[in-house]
């Protein structure tokens, strides 16, 4: 079970849920969170990049005793920085132009392309047992998310609720009566787009509603700046969701788009 976020602040569960949430802060992505012993967490620090995108500026991860810091260029352990690919007892951490890779034996993959997307897959062996940006992994979507107990959260509160309190940090809460805009306008395009000849083996494996409801949050959120990083980054994170499901996208991208 994968959970991600990409582009336009979008987020989506281990159970499925896709939201979107904008802060600017340090918060949770995924951690066990058993009140015992602790086998990982995952912590990310998000900002707007010189472009006004978002994106990770860097990530910070506890896998047992190990503290691993990545940031596009550096990968740090224990303080220390280390060459890649790096081997130690049950972690490997690999590198290139393109990607940031870490796998934990203790059952988790982490893909980072080193700007704005993020992808962790886990055992399912921590089902019921994480929080986060990713939810509690418990198989059911909205629930203990969205619903707990008797409160309803809109996806702002709860991303809010994920941010890591630090003494020195500074960095507003997004508003919670944020309304996100209807965008049924951009239905058609993103529709056009997702269901190109390039991802007919994607179809049938990923929930293509999901991704049509993001492409349409981007074109909104572009307001006519159509650069690649608004158009380009939901159609990114299907092609790269695709081929992890086993599917095999043709290329889709052309000099004159994306």
């Amino acid at each position: 079970y994968i959970c991600s976020t990409w582009g336009n602040n979008h987020f989506k569960t281990f159970d499925g849920d896709m939201y979107q949430f904008p802060g600017v802060c340090e918060y949770n992505f995924a951690s066990d969170c058993r009140e015992s012993y602790k086998e990982f967490s995952v912590h990310i620090q998000r900002a707007l990049n010189s472009n006004d995108h978002p994106e990770i500026q860097y990530i910070l991860i506890t896998i047992k005793d190990f503290t691993v810091y990545l940031t596009p260029k550096l990968a740090v352990v224990d303080g220390r920085i280390v060459k890649t690919p790096y081997y130690s007892s049950g972690l490997l951490i690999e590198t290139n132009d393109i990607y940031t890779k870490v796998y934990a034996k203790l059952g988790l993959t982490l893909i980072w392309n080193q700007e704005d997307a993020l992808m962790v897959e886990l055992d399912s062996k921590f089902n019921n047992h994480t929080c986060g940006l990713c939810g509690d992994y418990n198989g059911i979507p909205i629930y203990n998310e969205f619903i707990n107990g008797d409160a309803s959260y809109n996806s702002i509160t709860y991303g809010n609720l994920q941010k890591i309190n630090k003494p020195n940090a500074k960095c507003e809460d997004p508003d919670e009566t944020q309304a996100i805009p209807s965008c049924n306008g951009h239905r058609d395009e993103c529709e056009r787009l997702l269901t190109s000849s390039a991802f007919a083996d994607c179809r049938l494996r990923l929930n293509l509603e999901m991704y049509i409801q993001a492409c349409m949050q981007d074109k909104c959120a572009c307001n006519r700046n159509e650069d690649s990083f608004c158009l380009c980054s939901t159609i990114s994170e299907y092609s790269r969701q695709c081929s992890h499901a086993g599917g095999r996208p043709s290329e889709w991208r052309t000099p004159n788009f994306c």
